[in-house]
């Protein structure tokens, strides 16, 4: 395959006006498709949507770049993209085909179907404004498929799962949350949700101002009832990373940012640790909590990762490689290429490796494309790499686009 990219030529949309359900039959053409590859009717087609930001709030942008290849020297350009209005994200069922577009201009999701061609036709729209939302933005993982007439989507805002039906584009019921709503917090949801023996299972964070309050909270919802478990623990916070570890327990782990929280002002977040949940009991395992800096000397540690092949993966901060001061924010902190990879083995007694790979931003978005793990990576908010995450570590990088890129999905 050529390591050329070939990307579709721009259609411009807005996702805050609904649409009819048949609006796709009599509003929507074909985008794309003058080049090989994406436009082709076999092969890869990879869609990434990345967020460019302007000076005001109101003047950021989006576009969905569609890709035959993830391993490119060239990078991504936004002159042949798909604009969107507003913070977009999109996600879709791994080669299913379709793409569903929100973005935080409006409580709507809007449906692209993948041509034979290679480009992509806008289909309908549905709105969640019944059920709360004003937006939908964030992550793409918060949204998870099913089936080909049941997805799922997780909102932090209204502290719910939104049920939707994405070939009806319908909504049709939802699962309230309440027990994660938690004063003044903001409740949001992992990136990276794991699929386990017929259950969606998400992580929950909370962030109060600069704050983190010492909670984690597990969600656990059985696809055939839509009946969710909802368990929380309060030895520490921003627990909204997670991995099945090889006794098939959950082990969770607090997100880069919140060690940046506790690094920086420790009376404003518990430290930085690992808790195990118990699937088949329903509780968290009251005998182990592990802080994450005993694993390092003491060091500000956090995101626990998974790799293609299952390896779990920690990252630790390298002050060496960052200049802290006394005005430093935890997200500039968690953002800066100063954060070390470690693999970890996971069990009773968790063990850490520090891996001979340079450092890079704390933050970063994990997606599933095609089977594989990719690390997003942001460069400020000018671009986005991808890596694949392997039993290696992070591989070199292997695409770059414009923008920062919270979701991607694998359409063919």
């Amino acid at each position: 395959m050529s390591r050329s990219l070939r990307l579709l030529t721009p259609f411009l949309f807005t996702l805050i006006v609904p649409c009819l359900a048949a609006c796709g039959d009599d509003e929507s053409e074909g985008v794309g498709g003058n080049g090989g590859g994406a436009g082709s009717a076999s092969g890869d087609v990879v869609a990434l949507t990345t967020q460019v930001f302007g000076v005001e709030a109101a003047d950021t942008l989006s576009y969905i770049l569609l890709t035959d290849t993830l391993d490119s020297d060239q990078p991504l350009s936004l002159d042949s993209g798909i604009e969107i209005l507003g913070r977009a994200i999109g996600a879709g069922p791994d080669g299913g085909g379709a793409l569903f577009v929100a973005s935080d201009a409006g409580p709507t999701v809007t449906r692209y179907d993948l041509g034979a061609n290679g480009s992509l036709k806008k289909g309908a729209t549905v709105s969640f404004q019944g059920q709360g939302l004003a937006k939908l933005d964030e992550y793409g993982g918060q949204f998870q498929f099913v089936s080909e007439t049941k997805a799922y989507f997780f909102d932090g805002t209204t502290a719910q799962v939104v049920i939707w039906n994405p070939k009806e584009m319908t909504v049709t019921g939802a699962i309230p949350l309440d027990a994660l709503v938690l004063g003044d917090a903001m409740l949001t949801f992992t990136a990276a949700p794991l699929r386990v023996d017929g259950a969606v299972i998400s992580f929950a964070g909370w962030r109060n101002g600069p704050e983190v309050p010492s909670q984690a909270g597990i969600v656990v919802v059985d696809t055939a009832t839509d009946e969710a478990t909802v368990v929380t623990d309060d030895r520490c916070g921003y627990v909204r990373d997670g991995a099945v570890g090889p006794d098939g327990k959950i082990y969770m782990a607090t997100e880069a940012y919140g060690a940046a929280v506790h690094r920086l002002n420790p009376d404003n977040a518990a430290a930085p640790c690992m808790v195990r949940f118990d699937l088949e009991a329903g509780k968290f395992d009251p005998d182990f909590h592990v802080e994450l800096g005993s694993l390092f000397d003491g060091d500000a540690a956090g995101s626990l990762i998974v790799g293609s092949g299952g390896e779990a993966y920690l990252r630790v901060l390298d002050e060496g490689a960052f200049a802290i001061k006394e005005d430093t924010h935890p997200r500039v902190l968690a953002s800066a290429a100063a954060w070390r990879w470690a693999s970890v083995t996971l069990g009773d007694a968790p063990e850490a490796t520090l891996l001979e790979v340079e450092p890079t931003s704390g933050s970063v978005v994990s997606v599933s494309l095609g089977g594989k793990s990719f690390v997003l990576q942001f460069l400020g908010q000018d671009s986005t790499t991808f890596r694949e995450l392997g039993g290696n570590g992070p591989g070199e990088v292997s695409l770059t686009a414009p923008g920062v890129v919270f979701s991607a999905a694998k359409l063919r």
